[in-house]
């Protein structure tokens, strides 16, 4: 009994040391990706810099207001292990809440022209409670215009229209940066959950052998 248990807890030692360096090995080849792509990045920006000047690309041209285009989202598996990916925003809600801004734009002139025409004929009370009721109505319309200013857009167009084809390259690869970041994260913590698990099966395999060892002696000794 033993003997197979030893059998069995050293071919699950092998499978995890095997499954372990696989992982290092692809971790490796993914940071050198990464690196690659960052240098290659910051070299396209510099490109980018020598041809449009200094001034026409730096932290200056950013927008005012500035929101993320990429999230990144992390749950926890069924095995422990946590994943992470990276998801895109979608740049479909500020148009659609311009429209819906626009509606109430419309329609709220509507009803104060409709209120003006029956004015006279009405009490001065009933002409008191639409002037009140104009006037909770009004900032409604306020904070909904906020988001016309302020569309999601390009960042390529904070540096003008007609970019070159080297700050094009420059996002295209700190965008491959994100999604092989997210990869990465997830693969390092795979790495360590492999070894948490290769730890444990050393230990137990020590354990067994020990025991097989005090068998054996007491086999021995009789």
């Amino acid at each position: 009994m033993g003997v197979s248990q030893l059998e069995e807890s050293s071919l699950l030692l092998d499978e995890k040391l095997l499954r372990f360096m696989d992982q290092l090995e692809l971790l490796e080849e993914k940071r050198a990706a990464l690196n690659s792509l960052i240098e290659q990045g910051w070299f396209s920006i510099s490109k980018a810099r020598y041809s449009m000047g200094n001034k026409h690309v730096s932290a200056l041209q950013y927008a005012s207001e500035i929101e993320p285009l990429v999230c990144v989202h992390a749950r926890t598996l069924d095995s422990g292990e946590v994943d992470f990916c990276s998801e895109r925003v979608k740049q479909k809600c500020s148009n659609e809440a311009g429209k819906d801004a626009k509606s109430i734009e419309d329609i709220g002139p509507q009803e104060e022209g409709v209120r003006r025409r029956i004015k006279p004929k009405k009490d001065t009370t009933e002409k008191e409670a639409s002037e009140e009721a104009s006037s909770e109505k009004a900032p409604e319309v306020t904070p909904v215009r906020k988001i016309e200013q302020n569309p999601q857009q390009d960042p390529l167009k904070w540096f003008g229209i007609l970019v070159p084809q080297s700050l094009k390259q420059a996002q295209s690869s700190f965008r491959q940066v994100i999604e092989l970041s997210a990869e990465i994260a997830t693969l390092q913590t795979a790495v360590l959950n492999t070894r948490r698990e290769l730890q444990h099966s050393m230990k137990n395999k020590h354990s067994l052998q020990e025991e097989a060892l005090a068998a054996q002696l007491d086999q021995v000794a009789d």
